[in-house]
């Protein structure tokens, strides 16, 4: 069994996820092409994301792919997360994982229907609401939330999240729910924000309009397989609970997949890795790197196993949930901690001794990092306390 070492694994993850010069992608889709997908439950972290890895990168050239050549496209799939997905793995990644979210988010909004007191039959009344809410957006061909709510009562229904009557209850307008429901199911498709691009307020079109055409109706085990294929190119050697917990599936799931997909058995460090079959050639250390990723960035969330890249880190740069705030790296590792302050500035706390060169290094990238954001001054949803403290 070939032996991949933890310094290999950071080199291949410097690599493959190009984050180092000499693999920098010419281009935004590229780039996400790098990681599989990204992460977009922030908003702020598919450009920063994007930019990390992209020679020349402009705010311009991501979004010509988001929302011109539509490329790339949004969509809630693995772990019932947003992602910005390439256009050639849409069905596969609808297939593979978001078709059991849709499923699993229509059950629990039925419940809430019911719970809030809305309707004693739950499942007529979400048929009625999502043909409303079709119907709004047909009629004005891109549309905001607030735009179908004004336009038909019915999707400005207030619905209870949590227990009524107690402190975790909330209430939410039923239009949003719905909406975001009917585009799992890949009836509606997220279009351009309101505003710039670190907004997460987007407009709402039908899917056919946005891509063109249904999607195909793929097999969910094909699909599966065909995902950690492509999943494993970027991200192997990874474990079983790394591949379970990235995408979301049953221990079930997750072994048909992989035995669907040629692989070899790898050693790491205290346990088995898989490779794709026939990937398993010594990889050269590239050049000293440093590199400032975002909050939920795909190579900080890629692995659920993460100690051989983020040490002893993980509770001082996650919070209490699983995120992960924006993180300094330095050769393959994590190694601190950034965030951007209100005059612009961006600051960063290192929690080990790296030596001069790759501490210079740093100062250069977040002196970089500085000036192509210019004036933009973004707030991550996900910030935990030892980032948020820098930014204060």
């Amino acid at each position: 069994m070939r032996r991949i070492d933890v310094e290999e694994r950071r080199a291949r993850l410097a690599l493959r996820h190009r984050l180092v010069t000499e693999t920098r992608a010419g281009d935004a889709l590229t780039a996400a092409r790098a990681v599989v997908v990204l992460h977009s439950s922030d908003p702020a972290t598919v450009f920063l994301s994007t930019r990390a890895r992209t020679t020349g990168f402009e705010v311009a050239d991501l979004e010509t792919e988001l929302y011109d050549r539509r490329s790339l496209v949004r969509m809630l799939a693995m772990r019932r997360t947003l992602w910005v997905v390439p256009r050639e793995l849409v069905e596969v990644v609808d297939a593979a994982c978001t078709r059991t979210v849709a499923a699993r988010e229509r059950r629990r909004l039925e419940g809430f229907v019911e719970t809030s007191g809305v309707s004693r039959n739950p499942t007529a009344w979400l048929g009625d609401l999502g043909a409303a809410a079709l119907r709004g957006v047909e009629a004005r061909g891109e549309a905001f939330t607030s735009d179908l709510s004004r336009d038909d009562p019915l999707l400005a229904t207030k619905l209870t999240l949590g227990r009524p009557g107690t402190r975790w209850a909330t209430e939410v307008g039923a239009g949003a729910r719905i909406l975001a429901l009917l585009a799992a199911e890949g009836k509606l498709v997220r279009g351009r924000p309101r505003g710039g691009w670190t907004h997460g307020q987007y407009r709402w079109a039908t899917r056919e309009a946005w891509l063109g055409g249904a999607p195909n109706a793929l097999d969910t085990a094909t699909a599966q397989a065909e995902l950690l294929r492509h999943w494993l190119a970027v991200f192997g050697p990874a474990t079983e609970t790394d591949i379970r917990w990235w995408a979301g599936w049953t221990a079930r799931e997750a072994r048909a997949a992989l035995a669907a997909v040629p692989h070899e058995q790898v050693e790491l460090d205290d346990e088995t890795g898989y490779v794709l079959a026939g990937d398993v050639a010594p990889t050269p250390s590239p050049e000293p790197w440093v590199a400032l990723l975002p909050t939920l960035d795909p190579t900080t969330m890629g692995w659920k196993r993460r100690d051989w890249y983020l040490g002893p880190h993980e509770r001082v740069l996650f919070d209490r949930n699983g995120n992960a705030g924006p993180t300094v790296w330095c050769d393959g590792r994590v190694v601190g901690g950034w965030s951007q302050r209100r005059d612009g500035e961006i600051v960063f706390e290192l929690l080990e001794d790296l030596g001069a060169e790759p501490v210079r290094a740093v100062e250069a990238e977040a002196a970089r990092l500085r000036d192509w954001l210019g004036d933009v001054r973004f707030a991550p949803g996900f910030l935990p306390p030892f980032q948020r403290s820098l930014a204060t």
